[in-house]
């Protein structure tokens, strides 16, 4: 039986042990203790706040088996991905260089240093147990989170996006870094994550070329990582394609990952959710039916499940004692419902960035 709820701290150990197996390293989920106890109380204060518009609320969440009795995923939600230190990325764009007298005309693909995505709400900082990865448990720790944005639409911004961690070669450092960043740090990928995970990025931008990055001047493995994810989270990037998201021209300044964008009611989950009042029956009498992810109505107490969507003739939710339970419902209370699976993905590029 897994639910996804909002981190505490007694879930700092199982945070830690998290951070530490996460494929690649996240920078934004640091394997240390003393921020990762900060990001809990961080967004203890988020849940328990009220919020009119979205601001520097983080916001925490934990999968928890509970037959297992064990915290086996986390990902959080930032309202504002550059309330407080401007969100960095690099955009990709064309100039011409154009020459009448030789009659030449180029298009040269440049990297240019951003802070566009700042106003986004992002979703980040995911890492899940192994024995868990391509689960219905995946599913719901990465969209779990949209079911809580579609609740509370105030507290975020109507642009979401998610950063993926880019292509790292097989001594898991990265070409793009090796290429642009190092020259100007001195120091390995893996090194420069970890410092801008115990930190921020922002000091980043103080350092990195200001002036266009021209692509031909970078190496050939370089280029080629711009805009390629982690092979460990192709799967990943795939559903939130389905979900609705499309690729940016956004990249991620230390190894040029691929960033998406969605507006959000545009995006599956948004769509197809929908609420209904909760019937509660025995496990062993509800009808087989599509599963769907179930969420309660309690920001504080958030939880959200996997069951059935399973519908009765007047349109209650049939969810088990169980289920009921978890999400802490009583019969006649109302829950949102939307389908876990989603259409196939398509990948495309945001038409407003063309």
């Amino acid at each position: 039986m897994l639910v996804v709820r909002p981190a505490r701290s007694a879930d700092l150990p199982a945070l830690e042990r998290l951070a530490g197996s996460a494929t690649p390293r996240l920078t934004n989920l640091p394997a240390h203790r003393d921020r990762l106890e900060e990001r809990i109380t961080r967004s203890q204060r988020a849940f328990g706040r009220a919020v009119d518009f979205p601001g520097d609320e983080h916001y925490t969440f934990v999968l928890e088996d509970r037959e297992r009795g064990e915290v086996v995923g986390t990902a959080t939600i930032r309202a504002q991905a550059g309330a407080v230190d401007a969100y960095y990325t690099y955009r990709q764009e064309t100039l011409i260089h154009a020459s009448q007298q030789l009659n030449v005309r180029r298009e040269v693909q440049t990297l240019s240093l951003s802070h566009e995505v700042s106003e986004a709400s992002l979703l980040c900082a995911l890492s899940l147990d192994p024995r868990y990865k391509g689960t219905s448990a995946e599913s719901l720790l990465r969209r779990a989170r949209l079911m809580f944005i579609a609740q509370y639409p105030e507290r975020f911004a109507d642009l979401l996006a998610v950063a993926f961690p880019g292509f790292l070669d097989e001594a898991g450092e990265s070409p793009f870094w090796a290429s642009v960043g190092e020259h100007f740090f001195q120091r390995g990928y893996q090194e420069i994550n970890h410092i801008a995970g115990v930190r921020s990025k922002s000091f980043i931008a103080e350092v990195m070329p200001q002036f266009p990055l021209y692509l031909p001047l970078l190496t050939p493995p370089a280029r080629a990582a711009i805009g390629r994810e982690h092979p460990d989270h192709e799967t990943a990037l795939e559903e939130m394609l389905a979900e609705g998201f499309v690729r940016s021209r956004h990249v991620d300044i230390f190894d040029a990952g691929p960033v998406v964008k969605g507006e959000r009611e545009r995006l599956e989950t948004f769509r197809r959710a929908s609420w209904h009042p909760v019937r509660i029956r025995p496990a062993g009498a509800l009808p087989d039916a599509e599963p769907a992810m179930i969420a309660n109505q309690k920001l504080g107490e958030f939880r959200c499940v996997v069951a059935r969507y399973a519908l009765s003739p007047t349109g209650q939710l049939m969810l088990s004692p169980e289920h009921a339970e978890i999400l802490g419902v009583e019969e006649g209370r109302a829950v949102l419902a939307a389908p876990l699976t989603l259409p196939d993905a398509i990948d495309a590029l945001d038409e407003g960035e063309l």
